[in-house]
This record gives structure tokens, sequence and C-alpha cells, in this order.
């Protein structure tokens, strides 16, 4: 439904009610915040828009003729209309604002994202959050079509087409089970020895393997996996049973490793399979609402992955956002 050009705007209907009641120009424009020279003008164009007269204005005030009684009564129905409509769409608003959905990669999402998730409940109780995972790859692919309101990736950068904030470190490990002929070793085991050795990886497109990948490309990339898992779970089970090496993160690994169900391999300085975590979104759209709040919470609740035996320490603590692009 196509209007005449004929129907004023909604500010002009307002001002012609508020002169109604008021039965004054200079008091209604006073009440509505403009100079009464731009409310006479605004009269004025409205009645040549109608093409009747609106007010009779005399020295005591102003008062609607009787055109002007009739198009203040509608006036006043398509404004009430005008009220309902934005009361219902700020309701929509809230109702939205209300809810989160995240996407997050596995190691994320089990070992990072319950604390977080608990201090976002605590600070706003009424946010309804849906919780997703996915490897890191599917993460971003799920938050550029518009998935998901916030995404949290494992890896080195940012993927394309998004911009992201680091909020947690994390570094990678390599375990075996106690009675691997690596349980025993002393001497930090070399990037080549890593990348000639058959280990038990996370799938394609999983952070944790996108770490792994890049820190060994300077050796040729590591070997032909003996298999590959989908969860850290998996992995954990796998290294447990003899099934071979695993590398994966630290934080799924720090029980095991503190009842000595699974032994960290030391490595040598020169592997660095430290990672960054990082919320993400679509590029040019910052985050508001609930997942700017839970991006704020990242950096207070994160922590410092367990320490692991290496060549020599590094720090892997949480580090504060830093917004990329």
């Amino acid at each position: 439904m196509t209007l005449s050009p004929r129907v004023p705007e909604l500010g002009a209907l307002e001002l012609l009610l508020a002169v109604a009641r008021l039965g004054s120009v200079g008091r209604a424009a006073a009440e509505l915040g403009v100079s009464q020279p731009t409310a006479s003008a605004r009269i004025k164009g409205m009645e040549r828009q109608i093409g009747v007269p609106l007010l009779e204005r005399s020295p005591r005030g102003s008062r609607p003729t009787e055109a002007g009684r009739m198009v203040v009564e509608w006036a006043r129905h398509v404004l009430e209309a005008a009220q309902a409509l934005d009361a219902g769409i700020e309701a929509l608003r809230e109702r939205r604002d209300a809810k989160l959905t995240v996407i997050a990669s596995l190691t994320v999402a089990e070992y990072l994202m319950p604390g977080w998730l608990l201090a976002l409940a605590e600070a706003s109780p009424g946010t309804a959050v849906t919780l997703r995972t996915a490897n890191s790859a599917d993460v971003a692919g799920h938050v550029l079509a518009g998935d998901a309101d916030l995404g949290f990736v494992e890896g080195p950068s940012t993927p394309s087409g998004l911009a992201g904030a680091v909020v947690a470190t994390d570094r990678l490990v390599v375990v075996v089970a106690p009675g691997h002929p690596w349980a025993r070793r002393r001497a930090p085991l070399t990037g080549p020895e890593l990348a000639a050795t058959p280990l038990v990886l996370r799938e394609p497109g999983s952070g944790t393997r996108e770490v792994l990948e890049a820190a060994l490309a300077p050796y040729g990339g590591p070997a032909r996996p003996r298999m590959e898992l989908a969860s850290s779970t998996a992995l954990k089970a796998a290294a447990m049973t003899g099934a071979g090496p695993v590398c994966l993160s630290e934080l799924a690994v720090t029980e095991e490793l503190s009842t000595r169900r699974l032994v960290a391999v030391p490595l040598v300085e020169e592997l660095d399979l430290r990672r960054p975590m990082r919320a993400v979104w679509p590029a040019g759209h910052r985050p508001g609402g609930p997942a700017r709040e839970l991006l704020v919470l990242t950096r207070r609740t994160s922590r410092p992955a367990a320490r692991t035996p290496r060549a020599s320490a590094r720090s892997s603590g949480p580090v504060r956002p830093k917004t990329e692009s």
C-alpha cells in the first residue's frame, strides 16, 4: 500500500496534537523542544500539504478549525498505533538481546567456555545462551554465515572475513602412555623426530592440527597420521591405550598428567606449539549486547594453561584481548 503524498509525517501530527491540547503554537513548540518559528512553519507546511487550514490563530492563541478537529482525531489514532508499533519493536529487540548463540572450537567449548558462561550467567542471569561446537574451520564458516553471534577458534591467525580478539593462549603438548619409550627419554624431542613419527592427530580443519602442521612445516610437515580422531577425549583414550604419541591441548590433559596416566614428552625450544585462542565475528560488525558482555568477561576468567616439561620454560598465561581484523 502506497500512502498519498498528502499524508503528513508523524512529527507534524504530533505537533498538531500538542497545539490542540495546549492552545498555543509557542507552548507546543516548547514542549516538543523546537523553536516557535520552526513549529509555525511546520504547521503551515502541513496545511499546504493537506490542502485545508487546520488552525485558527488569534492573539489569545490557536485552536483547530472544523477540518483541523477532524485531522486531530485521526492523528490521535495514527500516533497511538505508531506508539504501539514502537513498543512492540522495542520488546522484540529486548527478546533478541536476551539471547546469545555461541559457536566454539571443541577445546574452547570443553575447557574454557564453562567458566566464561558461568561468569555471564552471574552478570546477566536473564540471558539465554545456546552453545554449539565445531572445529575451528567450521566455526569460521558458521560465524560468516550469521549462524552465531560470536565464535571462538584456535590457530595462528584470524580467519578470512572475520575480525577477532585474542582472549587466551594455550600450548599443545605431546603425550604418551607411561609404557611408551618416549615416556622415559630425557633428551628433548627434536623437530625432525616429531615430524617423522606417525602421530594420533585431530582431523584436518581443527585448530590443533593447524598449529602442529605450521610448527613442523620447516621439517617437511607431520608424517602421515597413525589415526585421526575428532575430539580431545578420543585422543586421550587412544594415547592411554598405547595407540601412539598424541598431540593435543595442554588444557585437556591436566588431570591425566597429574595422575601419571599420561606422560608429557619434553620438546626442544624451537618447537613452538603455543597458540592463541580468539573470539571472532564478521569484519565490520563489532559485537553488541550479550556477545559484547561475554567478550569482556573472557579476559577476567581466562586462566593460564598448566605447565608441562620443555627444554626451557615459556609463558602461556592469558592475554588481554587485542582486537584484530
